[in-house]
Formats: structure tokens, sequence, C-alpha cells
């Protein structure tokens, strides 16, 4: 019997187009968790704030899933940090579209903060379970980006109602179970390890030079590439002043090569520092370290070509110092390049350091200069590296690994009473979502 999911998803559709400031990691999952879930008995609805008006209010995505657009009101496309009052309206055009369509929905799964406020509503409504991931919380982001945080206030006790409402919570890594026990007081019971994945079909080994004839690129140079959205916590800043300390160092030992470094993402295809501000700093910084002539821009490019960009490259480098999971590590892993990356959130679980990469502290150059001389400068290392991250990949970081714990998870709650949780066993509204902060809504 095919059962059906309510996926929320506000500010992170499907249907984005990947690289921009707001479509990274979160719409990946859906798309991927989504399409996964259907060959294992469950169709699934996801709800995400129109943030294209042109587009059509419903989307045949894929077999099995459909994109549900809600327009709010708000007459132009919001960034996601706007979205937060927009959350009544979002969460009653949900409940209008299921009694339109006739449509019970067996299971909610909420995504990120907001949307996990509209599936602990959802849930008093519907009387069903729901399973709540947050992609990433609210205190490691103040933690890490202090000032530059540009969250809503209350976002944080909005998590920890979430967290007392949802039946279950999906951890990514590790750190992300420990955060969610330590700082919201999730019950360790509660808490299900589901890591991210990668599409091991799309990404795959390509022989180096195959891809850099294809790409345009000089076989015999050495090549770091850095593939990921282009905003300042990725840390790209980082990765030229070490390529700046790398230069140093060969030029004082009589090297007559240096690295080139290329920058896949942004928010165009031809790179454009209005459209993508951080890319006007990131060349202003090279032209003041001297790297310059050895940095450059190729702007955003879609899925199906970044494997070449990864597989072109000796080496691959992702070091942000505040990284919730980060899909990047495992793409480059997936096409067998060695990777690169600061110790950080699920980055430091992806990456098994010395086997396939390295893993460096964050806000680092020259220790991060070190470890790319290394893997320039040992072609075995590279070799062996490469092939251990893509076994790495296949044995556990497959979306179709993904879609069957989330289906197993289902199954599991599914098998029990769908009542709520012991703090609200009481009719009506359950106490922990009438206690949340509420946002200013925008009427419908």
């Amino acid at each position: 019997m095919t059962r059906r999911v309510a996926m929320i998803s506000e500010h992170a559709s499907p249907v984005a187009v990947l690289g921009g400031v707001d479509a990274g990691g979160q719409n990946v999952y859906v798309d991927a968790v989504s399409r996964g879930l259907g060959a294992l008995g469950y169709d699934t609805d996801v709800f995400t704030v129109r943030g294209d008006l042109a587009h059509p209010e419903v989307v045949a995505w894929a077999d099995g899933v459909r994109v549900i657009e809600i327009p709010v009101g708000a007459g132009a496309p919001l960034l996601k940090d706007a979205l937060w009052p927009y959350m009544p309206a979002f969460r009653d055009a949900i409940t209008h579209f299921a009694d339109r369509e006739g449509t019970q929905y067996d299971l909610i799964h909420g995504n990120f903060w907001m949307s996990g406020w509209v599936a602990a509503e959802l849930r008093s409504r519907w009387r069903v379970p729901a399973v709540h991931i947050f992609h990433a919380t609210g205190v490691t982001k103040q933690r890490e980006q202090g000032a530059a945080d540009t969250s809503p206030a209350g976002r944080i006790d909005v998590e920890k109602g979430v967290v007392r409402s949802v039946d279950r919570l999906i951890a990514q890594c590790p750190a992300e179970r420990d955060e969610l026990l330590t700082d919201y007081g999730a019950r360790a019971d509660q808490i299900t390890l589901i890591p991210s994945a990668v599409d091991i079909d799309r990404f795959r080994p390509v022989d180096k030079q195959v891809a850099r004839r294809a790409l345009g690129l000089d076989p015999a140079a050495e090549i770091i590439v850095y593939v990921g959205r282009l905003v300042p916590r990725k840390d790209v800043r980082n990765i030229i002043h070490a390529l700046a300390w790398l230069k140093a160092r060969r030029i004082a030992s009589g090297a007559a090569t240096v690295p080139a470094l290329i920058i896949v993402g942004g928010e165009t295809e031809q790179p454009d520092a209005v459209a993508t501000p951080e890319i006007g700093v990131l060349r202003s910084l090279a032209a003041e370290l001297d790297v310059l002539d050895q940095v450059r821009f190729v702007g955003h490019r879609q899925p199906d070509e970044l494997h070449l960009w990864y597989a072109a490259a000796d080496v691959a480098v992702t070091t942000p110092w505040y990284e919730p999971f980060g899909l990047t590590p495992l793409e480059a892993m997936a096409c067998g390049v060695p990777v690169i990356g600061s110790r950080v959130g699920g980055i430091a679980f992806t990456i098994v350091d010395g086997e396939t990469g390295y893993l460096v502290p964050p806000r680092d150059p020259e220790a991060l200069s070190f470890r790319l001389d290394d893997v320039l400068r040992n072609p075995e290392r590279r070799l062996g590296m490469g092939q251990a991250g893509r076994a790495r990949v296949l044995c556990s970081f497959t979306w179709q690994q993904v879609a069957a714990r989330t289906a197993a998870l289902y199954d599991e709650l599914l098998a029990q009473d769908a009542t709520p949780p012991p703090q609200s066993r009481q009719s009506g509204v359950p106490a922990v979502v009438a206690e949340m902060p509420q946002p200013q809504g925008v009427s419908a």
C-alpha cells in the first residue's frame, strides 16, 4: 500500500537552480529523498513557498513526487530569512490544499526550523507522526557567525519547541546529534542518525585528461578546485590565502610551477561581482596577495557538468568555518578526487583524515597550504586517496541508502500509535506548540 508524505521545505525547492545563496544542500536532500521514497511505498508532496511566480502551483516532478508551490502574497521571491512572518499563511495554505484535494497524509517530514514550526502545527491538526531535520541549528549558527547571523529573532526558541513537538529528529552527522542532545534537550531515543549522500551516477570518476580536454584546461597544470556557494562562511578567502602561502614557498624553493585555483559557483553562469558580491571580495584579495593570475572564476555550472570540474582537478578543497553537513566533499570523493576540508560539522565525519583526504583547522591558511602541497607533490597518494574516497561513498553515502533508512524510520513510526508526545497528551493543540514563539503572520 502506498502512503503519502507531506514534505515541508519552505525555502528549498527541488525545482530551484542550485548554487545560489539560498539553494544548496537542503534542495538536494529534499529532491533525492523524495525521489527515493517512491520506490519504497511512499509518495511525496513537497510543499515550498512559491519563489518564482511564473511557476505553476503544482509541478509533477518525478514518479510519486509533486512539488506544491504555495504563493504567500509576498508579490516577489524572498530570501529565506524574510519568510518567517509568512509561515502562518504557508501552514493554512497547505491545509486548504489538502482539504481541497481530499488528500490525507500519513506522515509529515519537516526541513529547516521554519518548516519545523509548520510541521508541528500540522501535526496537531492532522494527528499524524512528524519527523524533522534541521539541516542547520540556530545555536550553532549564532555561536559560529555571531553578528553575521541574520536569523529572525526567536529562532532558537522555535527550534526547542519543535524538538519537543515532533516524534523523531534526523541528525546528519554525530556533531549534529550532539548539538540536539546538548543544546536542545532532545531525547537520545528521539534521534536517528541518517547522513546525507551523493548521486553516484551523476558524480563519478572520469579520466583526468579526458575531463581537462572537455573543459579546455591545461593538461600539465596543477589544479585545485573549489565547488560551492560563494558566501563568506564558506571561506574561499582562506583558500586564496593558502594559495599565497603555497606560492611563496614554491618561489623560495626555486620551484617553477604554482598551482591554479578554479572556483566554480555563483549566482550567474558568467562570473559577476554584482550578482555575486563575494566574487569581487575574492578578486580583490587575490590581487592583494599577488595570486590573481593563478585564480580563475568560472561561474555557476549545472549539476550534470560538475563531475568534470572535480575530475579535472588534482585536489578539491572546502574550508568553511561553519558547516552543518556539506555535500561537496562527498561529490568530490564520489568522483575519485582527494578532498581537503576543515575539521567542522559534517566534513569532519565524511572525510577520513589521511585516507580520503585531509582535515585541517578552519581559518588556518598555512596549515591548508602544507596539505595542498603534500597532495600535489604525491601522485600515488592522490590516486590512493581518490580511490578510498569513492569506496567510502559507495559504502555509506548513497541516496538509495538514505531513502531506505528514512523509509524504515517512517515504517517504525507508523507502526506505533500516532499520539502526541508525552509532554502534551491533552485534547486540542499540544501545549508545546501553543507555547512556541509565533511569527507575526502575514494574512493569506
